[in-house]
């Protein structure tokens, strides 16, 4: 296999970091592990490029010149061709209330600094799988819902439903085991993965966004919270 088809194979991502040495660190780090990597300094450039050469994942971090990382994450989630792309938020901000606001930003994971690189890599990986992903059977279907999983599409009542990749990997999985309910901890564990540590309050906030994405005017919330238990895919009350 020639130099070329072995870089194209390797996902792309790009950095986002106004700390040079941090960056400079993450580029080392990403591409000693066979990742491609290409680095944006404000929020502009990361806009634009994304435009010039969309990569597999964005590490972004919040704290940036010309443009937040928040803002970013918006243009981001705003734009069809990149609706669907991977993002983890880089934040040394702690507070909860400023990791869930990254999340309903778009985000699907984020992470503090400092930060474990073993533990990034582990992050970005899983990520990237729920994004890459592509199960044997072909179609799942309930109710008025219907997933396309090798195209990854969802419609609703025939219309088209646009999730993000984490979204995404939770409806299959709910649409996989209809009317169970799932405790937040049981949906951390078959969406993210086992080994990575993700609050549980991660998952009510995918879970509104999902409902907010699959629920049109008038259409049955079949995304139901079971009190003190967990959440469930149904289209009775539980």
């Amino acid at each position: 296999m020639s130099d070329a088809s072995t870089s194209l194979a390797k996902p792309l991502v790009l950095v986002v970091e106004d700390e040079a040495a941090l960056a400079t660190m993450l580029r080392y780090n990403l591409e000693k592990q066979g990742f491609r990597v290409d680095e944006a300094g404000d929020g502009q450039e990361a806009l634009t490029r994304i435009a010039e050469q969309q990569p597999d994942l964005v590490l972004l971090d919040w704290m940036l010149p010309v443009m937040s990382g928040i803002e970013v994450c918006r243009q981001i989630r705003r734009r069809p061709n990149t609706r669907d792309l991977p993002v983890i938020m880089v934040t040394a901000r702690t507070e909860d209330q400023d990791a869930v606001r990254g999340l309903n930003t778009g985000a699907d994971d984020y992470i503090t600094k400092p930060f474990n690189m073993d533990a990034l890599l582990a992050r970005m990986r899983a990520l990237l799988r729920r994004t890459n992903t592509v199960p044997t059977k072909g179609r799942l279907a309930f109710h008025d819902i219907a997933m396309d999983l090798a195209a990854h599409r969802v419609q609703r009542n025939s219309r088209a439903v646009h999730l993000g990749p984490t979204e995404f990997r939770l409806l299959e999985f709910l649409m996989q085991h209809p009317r169970r309910v799932f405790s937040r901890e049981e949906l951390l564990d078959a969406v993210w993965g086992p080994d990575i540590h993700v609050e549980p309050r991660t998952v009510d906030v995918h879970i509104r966004r999902l409902r907010k994405s699959i629920n049109g005017d008038g259409e049955l919330d079949v995304v139901r919270t079971v009190r003190a238990a967990g959440y469930a895919l149904d289209t009775e009350p539980v």
